[in-house]
C-alpha cells in the first residue's frame, strides 16, 4: 500500500505542487490527506467538475511552469474528455498534467451497476487520450513509484506529456480526518420528513449517492414501493435535467427533485435552464451540506455563495431555507403548493449511519416500474 504523506511528497519532489479534482471514495485517504495539509487555497481547489478542474491545472501550469494533478473518480473522465483532447493534448497545447483516478468497477472487483462501464472501458479511455497510467494496488510500493518518476513520468511530464495513477481500491493506506458541520437535522430525517408529506401521486427524482439509497430504504420501511421514484445512481449533477424533462411532459404531476449541494455546483447551468423554462410542476429540494459526504466529506463551495438569490435571478418564483424538522414540517406543504419552479434549500449535517444499504431492485427494474406509474 502507498502511504498518502510519502506520496505527496514525491510528487512535490517532481514539482507537483497543485491540487484540483472532485473527491472519490477510492481517493480518500489521499484526498483527505491533501484537504489537511493545504485546505482550500490557492494550491488545493475542490472544483466544480472534473473538466473544471483540468482547466485549473492547465492554468497553474500556464503561469508556473510546473506541475497540476487533477484527482477524480473514473466516472469523471467523460467530464474531463473535452478539455484533455482539445486543450492539454499534445496536438494543441501541450500541457502536461498528473492524473489520480479512483477506479470503480474494475473488472474482477465487486461494483455498483452504473460504475461496471466505465470500470470495464477505464484503461481503454486513458490509451485512446494517449495518457500513460500506473495502476496502484494494495502490492505497490514507494520504490516502485520513485523508480517509476525517475525512469519514466519525470521525462515525460518535462515534454508535455500527461500522466495517470490508476487506483485500485485499498492501494492507498487510510489517512483519518473528521468531517462535520453545525447542521443537527440529518438528511435521512429530513428525506423520511418530506416522504411523510409527499401523496402518491407526486413523482421524485433523488440525485447521486446516499440521498437515492435514504429515500429507497424509507419506502421499503413504509411497504410503499418504489414506483414513484426515479433513483439517479450514476450521472452525478444531472437529476435535475431528468426531473425538468419529465415536468415538461407530465404537467398533470408534481415533479419533486432531490438534489444535493455538490451536484448542484457540478452543473450549474442546470438552475438557469430550469428557470428560463419555468415548469409550474416543478419542485427542486436542496439537501445542503456544503460537503461531498457521499464520498467522503470533503467541502464544497456552497457556503461562499448564495444559491437562494442565484436561483431567484435565473427565474425560480420563490426560495424556502430550513434548518430542522420543525421548520421543514412548517415551511413544505406551502413550498408543495406554491406555482414552480421554487426551491427549498434543506441545511443537513454531514454523516449517515453505518448500516446504510443499498437498492436491491436493479436500474432497468426501477426505470420499468417508474414508467408505468408516469402512465397513470
Amino acid at each position: 500500500m502507498i502511504n498518502v504523506v510519502e506520496f505527496e511528497e514525491l510528487l512535490k519532489e517532481n514539482d507537483v505542487s497543485f491540487y484540483t479534482g472532485v473527491p472519490d471514495s477510492q481517493l480518500k485517504a489521499f484526498c483527505d490527506f491533501i484537504e489537511d495539509k493545504y485546505g482550500i487555497s490557492d494550491k488545493h481547489i475542490i472544483a466544480a467538475n472534473e473538466g473544471n478542474a483540468v482547466a485549473l491545472a492547465s492554468g497553474f501550469h500556464l503561469s508556473t511552469g510546473k506541475y497540476g494533478l487533477v484527482y477524480m473518480q473514473n466516472s469523471g473522465l467523460g467530464n474531463a474528455v473535452n478539455p484533455i483532447t482539445s486543450l492539454t493534448d499534445p496536438n494543441v497545447y501541450n500541457i502536461p498534467v498528473v492524473y489520480v483516478i479512483g477506479w470503480r468497477g474494475q473488472p474482477g472487483f465487486k461494483d455498483e451497476p452504473q460504475h461496471v462501464k466505465q470500470g470495464a472501458i477505464t484503461t481503454d479511455l486513458l490509451e485512446l487520450l494517449d495518457i500513460d497510467y500506473e495502476i496502484l494496488t494494495k502490492d505497490s510500493t514507494m520504490d516502485e513509484l520513485k523508480e517509476l518518476f525517475a525512469n519514466d513520468f519525470s521525462k515525460k511530464l518535462k515534454k508535455g506529456k500527461s500522466v495517470a495513477f490508476v487506483v485500485s481500491k485499498g492501494a492507498f493506506e487510510s489517512f483519518k480526518t473528521n468531517k462535520s458541520n453545525n447542521n443537527q437535522l440529518s438528511r435521512e430525517d429530513a428525506i423520511k420528513t418530506i416522504v411523510d408529506n409527499l401523496s402518491l401521486d407526486d413523482i421524485v427524482v433523488s440525485t447521486t449517492g446516499k440521498a437515492s439509497r435514504e429515500l429507497f430504504e424509507y419506502r421499503e420501511e413504509k411497504n410503499q414501493g418504489h414506483s414513484n421514484d426515479f433513483l439517479t445512481v450514476g450521472s452525478m449533477g444531472h437529476s435535475s435535467m431528468i426531473a425538468l424533462s419529465i415536468a415538461l411532459n407530465k404537467k398533470n404531476k408534481k415533479i419533486f427533485c432531490f438534489d444535493g449541494d455538490g451536484a448542484v455546483l457540478m452543473h450549474m447551468g442546470s438552475v438557469a435552464l430550469i428557470g428560463s423554462k419555468s415548469p409550474e410542476n416543478y419542485y427542486h429540494i436542496l439537501f445542503n451540506n456544503q460537503a461531498h459526504e457521499t464520498v467522503g466529506g470533503l467541502p464544497t463551495i456552497m457556503g461562499d455563495i448564495d444559491i437562494g438569490n442565484i436561483a431567484l435571478n435565473c427565474g425560480y418564483k420563490k426560495v424556502y431555507t430550513v434548518s430542522s424538522r420543525d421548520e421543514l414540517n412548517d415551511t413544505f406543504q406551502t413550498f408543495k403548493e406554491k406555482e414552480g419552479p421554487v426551491l427549498l434549500i434543506v441545511n443537513v449535517s454531514i454523516g449517515s449511519r453505518s448500516d446504510l444499504g443499498r437498492p436491491t431492485t436493479t436500474p432497468i427494474e426501477n426505470k420499468n416500474s417508474f414508467m408505468n406509474k408516469l402512465k397513470e
